[in-house]
C-alpha cells in the first residue's frame, strides 16, 4: 500500500479554521473517515490530491508533496466526488471513461479496447452511447468510478460517494470499493458501511479525535454525535 503522510497539517477558509495540526500516516487499504457536518473531513481527504493546499504543515503521497508535485500525485490518487455530475465532462458514457485516457500516449484501439473493457466491468456497456447526465443516480456514481479507475490509480479517495443514492446503488457502491485491489479513503456518514474497513479515523473541530479499529471507533464517534 502507498503511504499518506500528513505533517502538522492546518487549514481555514477565511478566518475560520477548518483542520487544526492534523498528523496521520495513511497506509491501510481500507480507511474510513467520519465526522459530523462541518468538521473538516471532506477538506482532509481533498488535501490528498492537491484540491486543497495546506496552510501550514505538508502533505506527502508516497514521499511526494502534494502541494508540489500535484500533477504526479493526482496520477497516483484518484477521487470520487458526492455528487458524479461534478466530474461528468464529456457528453456520452463511453466518451466520458475514454477521456481520462488522453495525454497517456495510447493509440485510439487501445483507447477504445481500455474504455470497452471499463464499461463492461461496471455494468454500462448497453449505455456507452447515451448522454452521460441522462443516467440515474447510481449509473453517474458507476460512470464516475469507472473513469476515475480507467487510469489505474494507486488510491481512490471517495467523498461521501453514497450519500445521493437509494439503498440498493450505496450497497452496490460499497461492495466496489471494497472490492477494489487499490488503497481506498472513504468519508462517509452511513457507518453501516464502515463495519469491514481496517481503520477508521473520526474527525471533530478540525481534529483527529479518535482513530482504530471500525468497532471502538465508531462507538467513540456514536458518543459524541449524542
Amino acid at each position: 500500500m502507498s503511504s499518506i503522510d500528513f505533517d502538522g497539517v492546518s487549514h481555514a477558509f477565511g478566518d475560520r479554521p477548518v483542520l487544526r495540526d492534523i498528523r496521520l500516516n495513511l497506509t491501510e487499504q481500507r480507511v474510513g473517515i467520519v465526522g459530523a457536518n462541518g468538521s473538516g473531513k471532506s477538506t482532509l481527504v481533498r488535501l490528498i490530491n492537491g484540491l486543497i493546499t495546506p496552510d501550514s504543515g505538508t502533505v506527502t503521497v508516497d514521499g511526494l508533496n502534494v502541494a508540489r508535485n500535484a500533477k504526479e500525485v493526482r496520477r497516483k490518487v484518484g477521487f470520487i466526488f458526492t455528487n458524479p455530475d461534478n466530474q461528468i465532462v464529456m457528453p456520452t458514457v463511453a466518451e466520458d471513461v475514454a477521456f481520462t485516457l488522453r495525454r497517456r500516449g495510447l493509440t485510439r484501439d487501445e483507447v477504445s479496447v481500455r474504455t470497452a473493457a471499463a464499461l463492461d466491468r461496471f455494468g454500462l456497456s448497453q449505455h456507452a452511447d447515451r448522454p452521460a447526465h441522462r443516467l440515474s443516480g447510481g449509473q453517474k456514481q458507476l460512470l464516475a468510478l469507472a473513469a476515475v479507475l480507467i487510469a489505474e490509480p494507486l488510491i481512490v479517495v471517495a467523498d461521501e460517494p453514497t450519500t445521493l443514492l437509494d439503498a440498493r446503488n450505496a450497497r452496490r457502491i460499497t461492495e466496489l470499493l471494497l472490492g477494489m485491489s487499490q488503497q481506498v479513503i472513504v468519508v462517509t456518514h452511513q457507518l453501516e458501511l464502515l463495519e469491514a474497513f481496517d481503520r477508521i479515523i473520526v474527525v471533530d473541530d478540525g481534529r483527529v479525535v479518535a482513530d482504530g479499529k471500525p468497532e471502538a471507533t465508531l462507538d467513540r464517534y456514536r458518543e459524541l454525535l449524542a
